[in-house]
């Protein structure tokens, strides 16, 4: 995993409500517990029009070859709602998309993204629509995200978005729960000496 700092790429507009983590990937597709190889299946039954993946569906927005290297997806409310299963994040990571713009996410899908280090942003639905328009005007056009400065620009123009700080510090910092952890580490060592005292104490005490 890397650092996000900013980034810059080629935005998706998938103008949908509602997608569900089913949609993002099917659940014929759980069958491994790494984080790696469920890209193939992302959107499956949206990118393909049979199930052995022979016949790409040319109406499908991924499949458009100006879209073929997109890091950024921008869609509407509620997206990640449904059941709660971690591999919709994977399938979003390992396909190469790295940050996903809409009005609003599923909780679970939400905590599950930063877990992985995906970076969901909320936006107003004046902005998500204003950023359609855009996108869809000029086909094929890249955002820059910022999480330094908390602000998307396009065209010379920035949009400020909210994160919660200790998230942004972890993404900043590439930090998980293991690492977050071994902060604290030495609290814990003394923490466990303090209690082996004191049940060494309470056993001299009761013997």
């Amino acid at each position: 995993m890397f650092k996000f700092i900013e980034h810059t790429g080629v935005v998706v507009p998938l103008n949908i409500s509602n997608i569900d983590t089913d949609a993002i990937i099917p659940k014929q597709f759980l069958k491994k517990v790494n984080k790696i190889g469920f890209g193939k299946y992302l959107f499956h039954d949206w990118r393909f029009l049979d199930k052995n993946q022979l016949k790409i569906n040319p109406n499908f927005i991924l499949n458009k070859s100006t879209y073929k290297n997109a890091s950024i997806l921008l869609t509407r409310e509620n997206f990640g709602c449904g059941s709660s299963r971690e591999h919709a994040v994977w399938s979003l990571l390992d396909y190469g998309f790295k940050v996903i713009i809409a009005s609003s996410f599923s909780d679970i899908f939400y905590s599950n993204s930063f877990n992985n280090k995906l970076l969901l942003i909320v936006l107003e639905n004046e902005d998500i629509d204003y950023l359609f328009d855009l996108v869809n005007t000029k086909i094929g056009m890249s955002f820059n995200v910022s999480l330094i400065h908390k602000k998307i620009t396009v065209d010379n123009l920035d949009i400020p978005f909210q994160i919660d700080d200790f998230q942004r510090l972890c993404l900043l910092n590439n930090w998980d729960n293991i690492d977050l952890t071994m902060k604290i580490d030495h609290k814990i060592k003394l923490y466990e000496k303090n209690i082996f005292s004191f049940l060494l104490k309470r056993e001299k005490f009761t013997s």
